[in-house]
């Protein structure tokens, strides 16, 4: 029992709760970037991601959301080097009858998102931690202007492609990730894993829509 964690299934296990947390996180996030297009003034956006900043409860969340990041790539890149060492010599034809179009290609698509993520981490969290960000007075209290520097990025045309190419990546990533984190902790039923598919497509759609349209109005009427 002691030794489950550092078995395959054991990082398995590990690697599919972390998805789900940070999925999670996922959507506490594209709410308050919403609040940028369903509101004019960036008011709502600063005071939320202050909140965010300064809650003794949402530091603690943030260093865990850290700690999942840090577990969900590294055991997956563990277990992808594992399955490349336990077949050294690749199939001539593959065998894609077992295995889904978009399994195929996570570890490629999780590349990619890493390489977005430390993109985004310097542009926003490390600036506004380390950095110097023009601040804004709501009722006689000081707040980081992040609203309006993530206004300034979306009006840059690279940028928005960037961004929504980065989600397009993270969704073929999540659709084949949300299942198979489901069957690694053992709900995998006739009846329940449609279910569960067709939620992680639901899901998917809301994410990549949610985050791609937040820069394409901001881009086009701000």
């Amino acid at each position: 029992m002691s030794n489950i964690f550092a078995s395959s299934i054991g990082k398995k296990l590990l690697m599919a709760l972390a998805g789900l947390f940070l999925s999670l996180f996922l959507l506490v996030h594209l709410g308050i970037n919403l609040t940028l297009i369903l509101f004019e003034d960036p008011r709502i956006f600063n005071i939320a991601a202050h909140f965010m900043a300064s809650n003794i409860l949402i530091k603690i969340f943030e260093v865990v959301l850290f700690g999942g990041i840090l577990l969900h790539l590294l055991y997956g890149l563990i277990i992808q080097v594992l399955n490349w060492l336990a077949r050294p010599i690749r199939y001539r034809v593959g065998n894609y009858a077992q295995t889904s179009f978009f399994s195929k290609f996570m570890i490629h698509t999780a590349l990619i998102i890493l390489v977005f993520l430390v993109i985004h981490l310097v542009d926003f969290y490390f600036k506004a931690k380390f950095g110097h960000i023009e601040e804004v007075i709501y009722n006689g209290k000081h707040y980081h202007d992040l609203g309006t520097l993530v206004i300034a990025k979306f009006r840059v045309g690279g940028f928005v492609i960037f961004y929504i190419a980065s989600f397009l990546f993270l969704g073929f990533h999540l659709l084949h990730g949300f299942q198979s984190a489901f069957q690694t902790l053992g709900i995998d039923h006739r009846v329940y894993t449609p279910v569960i598919k067709g939620l992680g497509l639901l899901y998917t759609l809301v994410i990549v829509a949610g985050f791609s349209v937040i820069p394409l109005v901001i881009y086009f009427t701000r």
